[in-house]
């Protein structure tokens, strides 16, 4: 294993392996983002990833909750968990990206796996060590960087077994240092910026339910016309097209990985009105539930 508490990276470097079609695959990415192309709102993978900040710092929105990270720091997420990276103005930002999918039943020890993956389900999944951890986990990173960029790799069957390996490996290793991260939510935002962020965050635990702009403004004790004003001013939304922006999202992971019916994924997600979703989604979408449906098991990366 390669003594280093840094990563490994040279950009546009990748390691693929399968694709999300199979039931096993690795989408490793090496490269740089900057303030262009930070996304309007929050996505969703049907996969897991791990986002490795290379740069100095940037925001990560996950579930409407914005947190500050910083140079090395570790993101996980789960599959369907809406987040969105936002990169500061200036030079763009190295990081490593970790894209992975495993078979629910992965080796007849689903239970194991879901044991060793219960570090990407935490209510702030995000991660910082220390420099004695970050060369246990970036040593196995880096040993699947090396191997991946040495004059011998194919991309072979066994190539591919190697990595699979060294990447459990990794796995194991983050489930076991979770206890020592050191990372702390930093709050530096002001009263009225915490409120908003408390909200954006219960619309995405409840947007399946009854939601209104009155309602809100009850719950969180803020008058509607203030709630409306400043909702927009934190977040850029208007409140109203956050939540159905939050539902579509919802309903589009809900149709590329079920096949529950249309009408009965639409009402699960807060839609009362069958046409009012219809509406509303290919209005956000660009195209209609069931064609989306049918273009996302096609083709689902």
């Amino acid at each position: 294993m390669l003594q280093s508490d840094t990563l490994l990276y040279e950009s546009k470097h990748f390691i693929i392996i399968n694709d999300i079609n199979n039931n096993t695959f690795y989408y490793f990415d090496y490269d740089e983002r900057d303030h262009s192309i930070n996304m309007e709102f929050e996505h969703y993978h049907p996969f897991f990833e791990i986002f490795i900040l290379l740069g100095k710092e940037a925001e990560h929105l996950i579930e409407g909750h914005p947190y500050h990270i910083e140079t090395n720091d570790m993101v996980l997420l789960a599959p369907s968990r809406l987040h969105k990276s936002s990169y500061p103005k200036g030079e763009p930002c190295k990081r490593v990206v970790i894209s992975f999918m495993f078979p629910n039943n992965f080796f007849g020890a689903a239970d194991t796996y879901r044991e060793v993956l219960s570090p990407f389900y935490a209510d702030v999944p995000i991660y910082r060590f220390e420099a004695n951890e970050r060369i246990k986990l970036f040593g196995i990173l880096n040993d699947i960087y090396s191997f991946s960029d040495s004059p011998g790799y194919r991309g072979s069957d066994t190539d591919s077994f190697f990595i699979h390996f060294k990447f459990q490996e990794f796995l194991y290793e983050l489930y076991t240092l979770q206890s020592k991260s050191v990372y702390k939510d930093d709050d530096t935002f002001n009263s009225i910026e915490r409120k908003i962020y408390d909200i954006t965050s219960y619309i995405h635990a409840n947007y399946h339910e009854d939601l209104s702009l009155e309602g809100l403004a009850e719950k969180f004790f803020i008058s509607p016309c203030y709630l409306s004003h400043q909702f927009k001013a934190v977040t850029h939304f208007n409140l109203m097209n956050y939540i159905q922006m939050t539902r579509i999202r919802n309903v589009e992971y809900k149709l590329s990985t079920t096949g529950n019916k249309i009408s009965d994924i639409a009402e699960s997600c807060g839609f009362t009105s069958f046409s009012q979703f219809n509406r509303i989604f290919k209005k956000i979408s660009g195209t209609s539930p069931s064609e989306f449906r049918k273009i996302n098991n096609k083709n689902k990366i």
